[in-house]
């Protein structure tokens, strides 16, 4: 397996991750108003890093106030954009860098690689953030340990 293989792989289990967590929000009858705020930023962190990587505009505030249908959608959206990104990246373009400015208004340098993982595993912090949350209002979060969908034969 090379490492842009493992790396598709990851966004396989990024996007599936991100299905259940909503699936168990939408669930709930009344959601913890921090888990669809949390739920909101990973949409919004990754529309922000396509869009870094791409060099094109950011799209979307870093905090965005979507509702759970919207962040359907977007879901959707990324997933296919995500695929399509990394369906024409090459090997070779992980170490290339990308240069971006922050929301602070600083202009940074990192190679593609680098920002994928950080990508990755942002989304796991903040999922690990909103099943806390779910636990707290008594309720039951989505299950979305990695190994759980590799048995399950979850991820493609």
């Amino acid at each position: 397996m090379t490492l842009l293989s493992h790396l598709r792989h990851q966004f396989d289990y990024e996007f599936w991750a991100n299905r259940q967590v909503l699936r168990s929000l939408t669930s709930l009858s009344e959601p913890p108003p921090p888990t669809i705020k949390l739920l909101n930023h990973v949409i919004a962190a990754q529309w922000l890093w396509l869009d870094r990587l791409q060099q094109n505009r950011q799209r979307i505030a870093v905090w965005p106030q979507l509702s759970l249908a919207e962040c359907r959608t977007h879901l959707h959206e990324l997933e296919s954009a995500w695929q399509s990104y990394l369906g024409g990246l090459s090997e070779d373009e992980l170490a290339s860098r990308c240069s971006y400015t922050n929301s602070k208004g600083e202009v940074w340098e990192n190679k593609v690689l680098d920002i994928l993982s950080h990508l990755l595993l942002h989304s796991a912090y903040h999922r690990g953030q909103i099943a806390l949350e779910v636990r707290r209002s008594g309720n039951t979060p989505a299950y979305t340990d990695y190994i759980h969908a590799v048995r399950q034969g979850l991820l493609t």
